[in-house]
């Protein structure tokens, strides 16, 4: 504002003694006055245009504005100047009038600019609240569907636990007993990394064998899991993810069959993706029961909101062996 201030007043001022060959005593006094009342109606144009309630038809207001107090200040700026210089100097009085229409212009064109682009800036600013308060609406509604997507963590799990806890209570009160104290361990684990978007795979995997502790009593030797790990330390991947897949697998894998099943779990680091390959046994002819791939369809769906790509997870089936493929984007890569 001061440095506009003093262009104001020095073009204000040449212009005033060599162009309108004016005194410096008369160009002085015009200049104070003039400027006085070109800044006071500047700051009144920005106040009364930023004051409009709404965006709409703001462009139309902010011009009728500026010729309402380009005529003001013109009118205002000229009554002024004659009553105060031009009883002293006919002259001047003289050149007054005829520079009005130019002032006039001057006023409009500068009074114009100013409310048109304050304006705009109000305009703008509408914009940017209304597209960040869509925005933020757009952000919440996926971390809604993210948080109830990451506690449909197969709940038939919990069902089978409980199942088991009650046959075992009867058969085998120590085995019931441990198995209660691992699905408590199990599910205390699961509030902890709840606020986590995501973390080391070391973690998780620590998470996998709470649950594959649960799983180990129900099938006993007959549950065996093989890692392949070729990754570094800094691998992270969101929570929640590795749980359903490996029940998939066992699901697809123990139930329904007999003697041991191993189920292999291949991590490996491939710049940029940390790929994780889960293979079970399956037979071909066994018609998967109702409500299937619900996992599946979550984790694609958790996957998509978290990266914005439908390709991250893929299943294969090649000689009787189930193999789901998943892919996380590392950022640190």
């Amino acid at each position: 504002m001061t440095l506009h201030l003093i262009v104001a007043v020095t073009f204000h001022f040449y212009t005033l003694t060599t162009i309108g060959h004016l005194s410096r005593e008369l160009a002085v006094k015009d200049n104070i006055l003039s400027i006085l009342i070109f800044f006071i109606t500047i700051w009144t144009i920005y106040i009364v245009v930023r004051s409009y309630p709404t965006p709409v038809a703001i462009i139309l207001y902010a011009i009728i504005i500026a010729i309402f107090f380009s005529m003001v200040s013109c009118v205002l700026d000229f009554e002024l100047l004659r009553l105060w210089l031009s009883p002293k100097n006919a002259a001047y009085d003289v050149w007054l009038v005829q520079t009005l229409p130019l002032r006039i212009t001057i006023y409009c064109v500068i009074y114009a600019w100013t409310a048109t682009y304050t304006a705009l800036n109000r305009k703008t600013e509408s914009l940017e609240q209304k597209l960040q308060l869509q925005s933020d609406a757009t952000t919440l509604l996926r971390e809604a569907e993210l948080f109830k997507l990451r506690q449909q963590l197969q709940p038939h799990f919990l069902y089978n636990s409980l199942n088991s806890i009650s046959a075992l209570i009867m058969i085998g009160p120590d085995k019931a007993q441990d198995m209660i104290g691992k699905l408590s361990e199990f599910l205390r684990s699961s509030v902890k990394r709840e606020a986590k978007d995501t973390m080391p795979v070391d973690e998780e995997l620590e998470y996998v064998q709470s649950y594959l502790a649960i799983e180990s009593i129900r099938f006993g030797n007959r549950l065996q899991v093989d890692y392949k790990k070729e990754y570094t330390d800094d691998a992270e991947i969101p929570p929640f993810l590795l749980q359903p897949l490996l029940e998939n697998a066992i699901k697809f894998g123990l139930y329904g069959k007999t003697g041991n099943v191993t189920i292999t779990v291949h991590i490996q680091l491939q710049s940029p993706m940390l790929v994780i390959s889960i293979s079970n046994p399956y037979d071909p002819s066994m018609q998967a029961s109702e409500g299937t791939g619900f996992g599946l369809d979550s984790i694609r769906r958790r996957l998509y909101l978290l990266y914005a790509r439908a390709d991250l997870l893929e299943t294969q089936k090649d000689n009787e062996i189930f193999t789901t493929i998943l892919k996380i984007p590392q950022s640190h890569v």
